[in-house]
């Protein structure tokens, strides 16, 4: 049995490393590669997945440590800063896709209870997925990225109380306790839950995590431990391992820990996952679609257009600019793997046919692949139809506008303040220059304006970004070393007509080049002037070198 598995398990591995290989040259997502392989090795393929338990435990770590990893990245003032509109969002976007669905699967001639399931399986979304795909474009820890995790969590609490009514629906609930009463058990538990967490976090997890860090594998064994505890701890009381995982990342978010974590357990997350894509496309029973093309492609429409749209009206009358509004909107132009669950739930207890679980399968299939695209290629879409979206933003999208007036000369824009650019920007400001920021990361936004820092928030892919550079600026300085960002920034100041100068940021000397031949009038080069500098304190010690000490509360802060 053992030698068996371990076949299943190397063919898995070889099959996936393939159809990735394939798709990477095909330019194709590696998710829709992965899931492929799945639908390949299920029933539906070769049929040579036998033991599907392990594979789901393999499943279930990947998705508890993809949520924890995302939970490190945040800490309690971010989550009040964009917890509202993730709340709202949330429910907004749940009711819309709930109501509409339901009257549209009725309109297709399904019945009540049909339509109910249709409903309901089209209002979850994949956090997983949408985690995953924003977790590789970096965007993550981006003002739209933080709202769609924010209002994806929202989602998967509104789960559980679906599921409830559900059970009262179909009957399978608790003989001796109400809807209403479980619901109050399920909110007294969670109260209980977060309460025991704080606690945790107050009392035990500094002392903890101190001792565990005296040797780094234990540190990393620690924190999984930690995150497959509260993960199933919250699965066991009601709420789904995703919430459970999520609060694990918080937990630890505010400890000096959690850039040492984030890092190590990063290659572990991204193997895991690929036996949850796997396992996901393993589970599409490809026999039950049918004759349901027609509705499927309709109800994949309304997913794929009606969700975005629904989160950009919101957003846009929340005070939200178009960008952020479509960017994060995105994050709901599919279907969850949940869905499926239902719907199997839904013919096991006989409270609908194959044919309306085909339904849901189908439309799972074509959202999740077509999201997956969207969102890949969000920046290029936007490009192309951001001028029909004004009607999605205020006149004034003051959620996202600077505290001070952007329109003043400065001397610097600093784009990037990072610890290299936050490092640049001090020492200017330190001279008396006039410096002004610029970032996509709302935490370092918030530290720098505390410190009277003219700063706002904004993304070099965006094309309206140059407008936000102010009128005579004298150098506009980029400390992002991706080289497609230093193109976008060069094609908007060229397209704006900025008359300063412009420094970028390389990693390597061929970059560096081409940069120089694109325009830039000066390329930096950290890594390469870091070392001169170094060398230079080495063989000439009467050079005076950094003083550490007025550096240190900044570096402290900003890596907090």
């Amino acid at each position: 049995m053992e030698h068996d598995l371990l076949i299943e398990f190397t063919a898995l591995l070889l099959l996936a490393a393939a159809a990735g290989a394939i798709g990477t040259l095909l330019r194709q997502p590696l998710i829709v590669a992965f899931i492929a392989v799945g639908i390949a090795a299920g029933p539906a393929g070769l049929d040579v997945i036998s033991d599907s338990d392990a594979w789901e435990l393999l499943s279930a770590v990947g998705i508890s440590l993809l949520l924890f990893v995302v939970g490190l990245r945040l800490d309690t003032d971010e989550i009040r800063a964009t917890g509202i509109v993730a709340l709202i969002t949330g429910l907004g976007q749940v009711a819309f896709t709930s109501i509409v669905g339901f009257f549209i699967t009725i309109a297709l001639g399904f019945g009540v209870t049909a339509s109910i399931y249709v409903a309901i399986a089209l209002t979850f979304s994949s956090t997983i997925i949408i985690v995953k795909l924003l977790s590789d474009k970096r965007e993550i820890e981006s003002l739209h990225g933080r709202i769609a995790v924010g209002f994806l969590i929202v989602q998967d609490i509104v789960v559980v109380l679906v599921m409830i009514g559900i059970s009262a629906f179909a009957g399978t609930g608790a003989e001796d306790i109400s809807p209403v009463g479980e619901a109050f058990e399920i909110a007294g538990k969670g109260a209980a839950y977060l309460g025991a967490i704080f606690l945790a976090m107050k009392f035990a997890i500094p002392t903890v995590f101190r001792t565990f860090a005296k040797v780094p594998e234990l540190l990393v064994l620690g924190a999984i431990a930690w995150a497959m505890a509260l993960s199933v701890g919250g699965e066991e009381l009601g709420f789904s391992r995703e919430v459970g995982a999520f609060l694990a990342g918080i937990s630890l978010a505010s400890t000096p820990f959690r850039d040492a974590l984030g890092g190590r357990l990063m290659s572990l997350r991204d193997f895991l996952l690929v036996f949850f894509f796997v396992v996901l496309g393993a589970g599409l029973d490809l026999s039950l679609l049918g004759a349901q093309l027609w509705p499927a492609v309709l109800l994949s429409l309304f997913v794929l257009i009606g969700n975005p749209l629904i989160v950009m009206i919101i957003m846009g009358v929340m005070g939200y600019r178009k960008r952020t509004g479509f960017l994060s909107g995105l994050a709901v132009a599919q279907i969850s793997e949940f869905s499926l669950i239902l719907g199997a739930l839904g013919v096991s207890v006989g409270h609908i046919d194959s044919e309306t679980l085909g339904l849901i399968t189908l439309v799972g299939i074509v959202t999740i692949t077509l999201s997956t695209y969207l969102i890949i290629y969000s920046h290029q879409i936007y490009d192309r139809i951001q001028h029909m979206l004004s009607i999605f933003e205020r006149s004034s999208p003051y959620r996202e506008e600077g505290t001070a007036d952007m329109s003043e000369s400065v001397d610097f824009m600093v784009i990037g303040l990072g610890r290299f650019g936050g490092e640049i920007a001090r020492q200017l400001l330190d001279q008396g220059y006039r410096v002004a920021g610029m970032d996509f990361d709302p935490e370092v936004i918030r530290v720098w304006r505390r410190r009277g820092l003219v700063i706002h928030y904004g993304d070099v892919e965006d094309p309206e970004m140059g407008a936000l550079v102010p009128t005579g600026t004298g150098w506009v300085v980029s400390t992002l070393p991706q080289l497609e960002l230093s193109e976008d920034l060069m094609r908007t100041l060229h397209a704006r007509g900025f008359p300063g100068k412009v420094a970028l940021t390389a990693h390597t000397t061929a970059a560096a080049e081409w940069l120089t031949h694109a325009g830039a009038d000066m390329v930096l080069l950290p890594f390469h002037d870091a070392a001169t500098q170094v060398v230079t304190y080495l063989t000439h010690p009467e050079v005076p070198h950094s003083d550490f000490s007025a550096v240190l509360g900044t570096d402290e802060e900003l890596t907090r």
